[in-house]
């Protein structure tokens, strides 16, 4: 895909990943110019993983740093980031449980937090960042990021909890619109349990990751074309009504749908929201959790 002035490919999971893994991706700016990009994340409903070399360009938020590599859990909002420099990033989508049952941590820890993973690696006796620097190609960093990522699983695979990758599943494919009370008859587990449990492999309360893949559902219709009216989306996604709709999609993403879909013809999808300071048109790529 190549789209004003990025360069931009999705690359699908080794088959000993797809459980873990959506996809990854990688970035470049074409002409390699320096730059100043602005962009939006908006809650998606799952942690990932983002490595930009320093020597290329700069992550910052609020004038903070980021590492050159780094672990980043749930968003329960939006929030804005710079890159100073070119994109030159290869990044991970993981689904919602990966922090715990991949890198073995308590997914409340890093929710609207991110974490540098090289430092972490490196106490494992990985020296991540460097091998992801001599890696030439897209292909290679996937292979290095890969293998770092099978050793982290036949590690940490005891921590899987099937109660609670089914509870995931049945909500995002529900769209969020799932009764909580019947999942937690049908896991034969409390309602202390169940949000105890999904503090620390989401990372999220069940009710307010169930209002994110709520948002992301209405997001994917709107993205696609697939409806009339904004208030048939909000009566397809069991919300109050149109002004209910508006309110979480401003809370989530930072704009009103109206916003969204006047910027998303000319955008991509499945990218947070970039602009630049030189004319670069900017372009979206939001990591929306879709209905099954």
């Amino acid at each position: 895909m190549d789209l004003s002035g990025m360069k931009y490919q999705q690359i699908p999971p080794p088959a000993y990943l797809k459980n873990y893994v959506r996809y990854f991706y990688a970035l470049e700016t074409k002409d390699q110019k320096p730059s100043r990009y602005t962009f939006r994340t908006i809650a998606d409903g799952g942690p990932g993983l983002l490595f930009q070399p320093h020597e290329h360009g700069t992550y910052s938020q609020s004038d903070k740093l980021l590492p050159e590599l780094f672990l980043y859990g749930q968003s329960t909002t939006h929030v804005e980031t710079c890159l100073n420099g070119t994109f030159t990033t290869i990044g991970i989508l993981f689904y919602p449980h990966a922090l715990k049952s991949v890198f073995g941590l308590d997914a409340h820890e890093l929710t609207d937090l991110c974490l540098d993973l090289n430092a972490e690696a490196v106490r494992q006796g990985y020296r991540l960042s460097e091998q992801l620097a001599a890696a030439g190609t897209v292909e290679a960093r996937v292979e290095v990021l890969s293998a770092y990522l099978f050793f982290l699983v036949r590690k940490n695979s005891i921590l899987t909890d099937s109660k609670m990758e089914y509870a995931i599943t049945q909500i995002v494919q529900s769209g969020g619109s799932l009764s909580l009370k019947a999942l937690h008859k049908d896991l034969g587990l409390s309602e202390r349990s169940v949000e105890r449990k999904f503090k620390q492999y989401v990372g999220l309360s069940p009710k307010l990751f169930a209002r994110i893949c709520q948002f992301q559902s209405s997001l994917n219709q709107i993205r696609t074309l697939q409806h009339d009216k904004l208030s048939d989306i909000a009566y397809e996604n069991e919300y109050a009504d149109q002004s209910h709709l508006i309110r979480t999609f401003r809370e989530f993403s930072g704009m009103s749908p109206n916003e969204y879909q006047k910027q998303f013809n000319t955008l991509a999808e499945n990218l947070p929201i970039f602009s630049s300071e030189d004319p670069l048109v900017g372009f979206v790529l939001s990591y929306g959790l879709q209905r099954a």
